[in-house]
């Protein structure tokens, strides 16, 4: 009944007055579909059918992307070759009947893009590997093996496949699970250009595009864990692909959502794998993060507990899981008696090498401190002088005999089939913005938008035409401590120094800082008019910027002042002289 989103398709850029939201196009898609910055570009050129523009590579040298395209064409022509098979060969009905009994629709199957590997040792082989380059590529991306007798066959022979894919939809890798009695029950694509699994998360595609809003994740450790909770609307899932969860792992996690929650086995291989999540999650909880852990009762895991107990039960146990601290505590004082004072003190010597691998900044790691000094009895101060007399003792590995071989898939019911010249991104960099070089404003207050504030309007008739700053001096800003006039400055000198600049541009400038928000709101709430009024409304707010500045001003007077030959100053004038250039010193910052 009372529309607040706005969208300016000439200036390239949206505001909602209801919630404040505002930027430009790479912004919006960026918040709307959880995307990471080069996603967007991608995502917004492939629906105008546009090429994203590249660095042309020397002759003679190729791109890591060159050498990855025909790998990841070649994976998804074996995607579709499993799923082919699951529907149409004559032995898929085992592995049919076997998905029906774990309670997977056709429907999950389909958005999973689950497939049949037939029995036989060259069936892919003979499908996709018609040549000697089309063999290579099928054996560099881990589909076919070779043994010592250089016999080429099937690396995936009678196993239903779960195709893992990254997080743009593209087929990487594969995992299987035996339908016979053949050893290992579960088997991975080996590591590859392409695939490298702890970088890699099940379900972390799906999840990102199941909800708008990824208010926590879930971490299990199986795929079949990760369908199954899908399967009856839990869609926030992921799994990793046979590896401890990672620093990596928790660092993308976070970027898409405050709250991580690790559902394990109640088992003692369960319990380690939980506490490697928790030593991975320690640097990165930032304030504002959390990190919680859940034990599902003996013989249990997430796939038969949600198909006997249901969605509603299911989620009551994540709401109530045990968050990180509790868990923290609660293992570094297994076997040790803290009702004594030895015991404490050896309590607060184990637990704090793991406080000290949380960030410095913030207050989390302040509170944790001050959690274990109130536990121990120990004052803050005390805790920070212990020197550990022994490390904090590391976790055992899980035999490899009893160690989950799980691995991790992304699909979508319509994977994408065409490929750009785009290698998979680089989770180690920081996302966009932080790594541009927009500026980082920490002003002492915050940004307010006053409509009878002149700083305020000329921002956002800026914002919408930047062409309007021609003639405007950053130098001759206001000055002060106010975060509008820093703000207006900055603005200045960027259109100054990209003459060309639009409107779109500024605002991805300046995007995911309090700033962008604070300029797409001002863009927002004017309204464009013609040119020539345009120029005379930001023409009067300038000038009436300059007239109350109070460096203008004594610039102004004290040129003046200069001008006149200092021996025909009265007395009264040259202590306005000296006066003045005091003044001048101190509000430009040179006093």
């Amino acid at each position: 009944k009372t529309p607040s989103f706005s969208v300016n398709p000439e200036k390239q850029f949206f505001y909602c007055f209801g919630c404040g939201a505002g930027g430009n196009a790479i912004g919006f898609v960026m918040d709307y579909e959880r995307l990471e910055f080069p996603e967007a570009v991608e995502n917004l050129a492939q629906s105008v059918g546009l090429e994203v523009p590249r660095e042309e590579s020397r002759p003679g040298e190729r791109t890591a992307a060159d050498s990855n395209k025909p790998l990841l064409e070649t994976l998804e022509h074996a995607a579709q070759f499993y799923e082919y098979s699951l529907r149409h060969h004559a032995e898929a009905q085992r592995a049919i009947s076997y998905l029906k009994q774990r309670g997977l629709s056709g429907e999950i199957a389909k958005r999973y893009r689950l497939g049949f590997a037939p029995p036989g040792w060259d069936n892919l082989l003979k499908t996709l590997g018609t040549d000697a380059a089309a063999q290579n590529r099928l054996t560099t991306t881990g589909m076919l093996v070779k043994n010592d007798k250089e016999r080429v066959y099937d690396r995936f022979r009678d196993r239903i496949i779960f195709p893992i894919v990254d997080q743009r939809g593209r087929v990487i890798a594969f995992g299987g699970r035996v339908l016979g009695d053949d050893k290992p029950k579960y088997l991975n694509s080996p590591e590859t250009p392409v695939f490298a699994k702890s970088r890699e998360l099940y379900g972390l595609y799906q999840a990102r595009h199941a909800n708008r809003n990824l208010d926590r994740i879930v971490v299990v450790e199986g795929y079949m864990d990760v369908i199954a909770l899908a399967q009856h609307g839990v869609t926030y899932a992921v799994a990793t692909l046979g590896t401890a969860t990672s620093e990596t792992h928790l660092d993308r996690l976070y970027r898409m959502t405050p709250e991580v929650i690790f559902c394990f086995d109640g088992d003692e291989a369960g319990r380690k794998a939980a506490f490697r999540g928790l030593e991975a999650a320690l640097p990165a909880m930032q304030d504002g993060r959390q990190a919680r852990f859940l034990f599902l009762p003996e013989g249990e895991d997430p796939d038969t507990l949600i198909r006997s107990k249901g969605r509603d039960f299911f989620e009551n146990l994540l709401d109530n899981a045990q968050p990180l601290e509790e868990f923290l505590f609660a293992h570094t004082a297994e076997g040790i008696d803290t009702d004594t004072t030895q015991g404490r003190t050896r309590w607060a010597k184990l637990t704090v090498p793991f406080l000290n691998r949380l960030p410095e900044t913030g207050v989390y790691r302040d509170l944790m401190f001050r959690s274990l000094a109130e536990r121990t009895g120990i004052e803050v101060s005390g805790l920070h002088r212990l020197a550990p007399v022994e490390p904090a003792p590391a976790e055992p590995s899980i035999p490899a005999e009893s160690a989950p071989s799980y691995l991790a898939s992304y699909s979508v019911p319509d994977a994408p089939t065409d490929y750009d010249d785009v290698p998979p991104p680089d989770y180690d960099q920081e996302p966009w913005p932080e790594d541009t070089d927009a500026p980082v404003l920490a002003p002492p207050n915050p940004l307010v938008y006053s409509p009878l504030n002149p700083v305020h309007r000329l921002i956002g008739l800026l914002v919408l035409r930047p062409t309007l700053a021609n003639g405007l001096n950053p130098e001759q800003c206001p000055e002060g401590d106010r975060p509008d006039f820093a703000l207006l400055k900055s603005l200045l000198e960027q259109i100054a120094a990209h003459s060309d600049i639009s409107t779109a541009a500024l605002l991805g400038y300046w995007y995911g800082t309090p700033e962008g928000e604070f300029l797409a709101e001002l863009a927002g709430r004017e309204i464009l008019g013609e040119n020539e009024e345009l120029a005379e409304l930001c023409q009067a707010l300038w000038g009436k910027l300059q007239r109350e500045n109070p460096l203008v001003n004594a610039k102004d007077r004290l040129s003046q002042l200069r001008k006149k030959d200092y021996a025909s100053l009265g007395p009264d004038e040259k202590a306005e002289l000296l006066k003045l250039t005091a003044e001048v010193r101190k509000l430009s910052g040179k006093a």
